[in-house]
């Protein structure tokens, strides 16, 4: 356990956490919604510093990024616990789990990635598989490790985060792929039990402080599939982060409390179209085969990026550049 940070004390040895838009009011012995910040004896700890339940070396196409050093690996990893409870999430198994049981610990984790690095099989940290906004204390301690090491940091988040912690690790965050779970605070509230508000706010201040963004919004059929939905994700997304920023559509599957039909292809095809519209670079995932995957140039229509299920075949794309009609791609190459 590790003292935690963002909190404040309260009477009677409670505790008010500071750290995400739940403020909750932790008595003693208990944990917050996270279930990863625990008040022992009228103090905040983390429980998962520096544990560790999934490690892996994954294409930076997995985030998804797309237009993050495209072709590159990234040493992965991941904690227990979030601070959203979607009845959808594939990874169920660990963003809901105890946060005081089973789990992997590393000791040395920017060590780790310094020697991948050096090995020149990994670009950096993704910090990814469940929520890392509640790894907070460890997450900054690292990436300020990492980034001495000369390596790159990416956070595969919900952005459920109070402003203060954000702007202290943004510093340190090279990129960030963003989930936007729907465009709407009734779908916030009642299937995730967060806001939506906090979460447009951590991609707007992270792009504002120059981090690499890409925005992800899972489609669920009857939930937040509706067209003009979509169409609002749509123009926040040109009007606020600029409409080079790369927008994934990922199909749903049936997973932990949800046994509804998976996407059909064609909604996220239509949502596709609408974002099309205004936003340059626009993907589906999830889908058979690696439909929508590639980057086509927005000029010439000729395709720049060719992308495998998670990799990159062909790039052509010089000093980010359409290699064929020479028009601006907006991406970053390593």
């Amino acid at each position: 356990m590790r003292k935690a940070s963002y909190w404040e004390a309260k009477p009677d040895d409670v505790v008010l956490c500071l750290l995400c838009p739940q403020y909750c009011n932790i008595k003693p012995g208990k944990v917050g919604v996270c279930r990863a910040r625990k008040n022992v004896a009228g103090e905040l700890v983390s429980l998962n510093y520096g544990e560790i339940t999934s490690f892996a070396l994954d294409p930076i196409e997995k985030k998804p990024l797309y237009h993050f050093c495209p072709g590159a690996d990234i040493l992965s990893v991941g904690t227990k616990g979030c601070n959203l409870s979607c009845g959808f999430c594939q990874n169920w198994h660990i963003s809901q789990a105890d946060t005081e049981t089973h789990s992997i610990t590393s000791k040395a984790l920017a060590e780790v990635v310094a020697n991948y690095g050096r090995k020149g099989e990994s670009i950096g940290l993704s910090y990814t598989y469940s929520e890392p906004l509640i790894w907070f204390e460890f997450v900054l301690e690292t990436a300020r490790l990492v980034h001495e090491k000369g390596s790159k940091n990416v956070l595969v988040t919900n952005g459920h985060i109070n402003e203060n912690p954000l702007r202290e690790l943004l510093p340190y965050i090279d990129a960030m792929n963003v989930d936007v779970k729907a465009f709407s605070p009734l779908f916030y509230a009642k299937v995730c039990s967060g806001k939506l508000e906090p979460v447009l706010r951590t991609a707007r201040l992270a792009r504002e402080a120059g981090c690499h963004i890409e925005i992800t919004n899972l489609i669920i059929p009857g939930l937040n599939d509706a067209e003009d939905e979509v169409g609002k994700l749509v123009d926040w997304v040109a009007q606020t982060l600029g409409d080079t920023t790369p927008l994934h559509f990922s199909r749903y599957y049936p997973a932990y409390k949800f046994k509804q039909p998976p996407t059909p292809i064609a909604t996220l095809r239509r949502a596709a179209e609408i974002a099309g519209e205004k936003l340059k670079y626009v993907y589906l995932g999830n889908v058979p085969g690696k439909e929508g995957a590639d980057t086509v140039c927005y000029e010439c229509g000729k395709t720049v990026i060719e992308r495998t299920v998670f990799g990159v075949a062909e790039i052509h794309v010089r000093d980010a550049k359409c290699g064929y009609c020479g028009a601006p791609i907006h991406i970053i190459q390593t």
